[in-house]
């Protein structure tokens, strides 16, 4: 028999050889490490020189504010819209809060919307719109109602008194029933915008609108304070068949009971009972 031992050694040592691992790279790895380590302190020194950076500039008066203007203001003065706003000169930029600027100024009455926008470095621009009131309203006391029909301000004493009358709401109705009401006052208003546009018979022959909710509206004129009476819808219409003859009724308006276009295609005049009676 042949002896096969010294094959299988030398395959035993062959299988040795190519199982025999190489040493590690010690040198690479440590240098792919002290790069990667090296890359990230440089980028926290990068991003906290950045912040800190950041933060000194600031806080320094590069961005303190030196002017505030004001945009829209017509009733209000600039200087008081700055007053209300509480932007004082000197502080950062950075430390206003805008929407809640806002919405301190649009608290004032006058002041339907408000926005404040920064101008950099040291500007702020504040822009209002303001309410433009087209009527009184009679609810006990008397506030201004503006072209949206919303009730916006209790009038004072230095208040304009030159506008058309709305009557005929009750105070407690109008805060019960705000959708009832609202859609009435809105009639007037309406009402009221159109004859802004007139000139034979418009907003300046109006002291008075008064408001039922059966009957409809009823405009009292500024001479003899004659019931003109409209009731709901199609005011376009009814005040074009007053104008045609408003010419004529004018001069004896001290001497009218009543105006009533609720007829289609007629406007009824109603006259003192003497006057009728020798008519």
């Amino acid at each position: 028999m042949r002896d096969h031992k010294p094959a299988i050694q030398r395959r035993v040592r062959h299988n040795r050889r190519k199982c025999e691992r190489k040493p590690l790279p010690w040198r690479t790895i440590f240098h792919r490490l002290l790069t990667a380590i090296v890359l990230l302190v440089s980028a926290a020194l990068i991003v906290g020189g950045g912040l800190l950076g950041a933060r000194v500039l600031v806080a320094s008066e590069v961005f303190h504010i030196d002017r505030v203007r004001v945009e829209g203001s017509k009733r209000l003065t600039p200087a008081a819209v700055v007053a209300l706003s509480d932007i004082r000169q000197g502080e950062s930029i950075f430390d206003l809060d805008l929407a809640k600027i806002g919405q301190r100024l649009e608290e004032n009455p006058w002041i339907r919307r408000a926005g404040v926008e920064r101008i950099f470095p040291r500007q702020v621009v504040i822009r209002i719109v303001e309410r433009e009131p087209v009527a009184i309203i009679n609810l006990g006391y008397l506030y201004y109602v503006d072209g949206n029909a919303e009730v916006f301000k209790v009038l004072s004493a230095e208040d304009s008194l030159d506008y058309p009358v709305i009557t005929g709401f009750d105070r407690q109705e109008f805060l019960q029933d705000a959708a009832g009401t609202g859609k009435r006052l809105q009639q007037a208003v309406e009402l009221l915008q159109q004859l802004a546009a007139r000139r034979r018979f418009g907003l300046d022959d109006v002291a008075e609108v008064r408001v039922d909710a059966n009957k409809g509206l009823c405009l009292y004129t500024v001479i003899g304070a004659v019931p003109v009476r409209l009731g709901w819808g199609h005011y376009g219409a009814k005040l074009d068949r007053l104008e045609r003859v408003y010419g004529e009724l004018a001069p004896r308006l001290l001497a009218l009971r009543g105006i009533d276009l609720n007829v289609p295609n007629r406007v009824i005049v109603t006259l003192p009972e003497t006057e009728a009676r020798n008519g």
